[in-house]
């Protein structure tokens, strides 16, 4: 009985793991910027700017 020749399988392999993990990986990277990051950027930045009025209110009177 002969064996095939696995010529060509490993190749498709290694591009169908390497297109899988760039997919994933990107699909993670969007997640976590506008899933975390972006929200606590604006958490932080509405934070600051009241604490800044807050400030500007005290030193205007």
């Amino acid at each position: 009985m002969a064996v095939k020749p696995i010529t060509g399988m490993l190749r498709r392999r290694v591009v169908l793991d390497i297109s899988v993990a760039l997919g994933l990986g990107t699909t993670a990277g969007y997640a976590w910027w506008y899933g975390f990051h972006v929200p606590a950027v604006r958490r932080r930045d509405a934070f600051y700017a009241k604490i800044e009025e807050e400030r500007a209110k005290y030193l205007g009177q």
